[in-house]
């Protein structure tokens, strides 16, 4: 895979930790929130950058990705005047090859 212009820790934003997410980790699949611009070669690229400099290399099998909508937010008080939107983002769902782990979504 080719590197592109974008640092691996500006596609990969952050792991998304919640209680399906962690049951995920049984499957091989972990969960992040990616840059929305980033596509899937790029986020298997990341991902396997990123470990390999935490001597923990992987092996990405597939990249699945989908984008967010953000929610509808409204003032407290004066309802209509304050509305607003969040923003969209790009969550993907990554599986590893069969006995490999992400320790850092594994401590969780």
């Amino acid at each position: 895979m080719s590197a592109s212009t974008k640092s691996p820790y500006e596609i990969i934003v952050r792991p998304i930790v919640t209680e399906k997410t962690v049951q995920g980790g049984a499957q091989n699949k972990y969960t992040f929130e990616v840059k929305k611009t980033a596509n899937k070669y790029e986020i298997a690229w990341a991902l396997e950058f990123i470990q390999a400099e935490a001597r923990n290399p992987i092996n990405v099998v597939a990249v699945n990705t989908l984008v967010v909508k953000g929610t509808q937010r409204r003032g407290r008080f004066f309802k209509r005047a304050n509305q607003g939107r969040t923003s969209d983002w790009k969550k993907a769902i990554v599986t590893l090859q069969e006995g490999q782990t992400i320790e850092l979504v594994e401590g969780v």
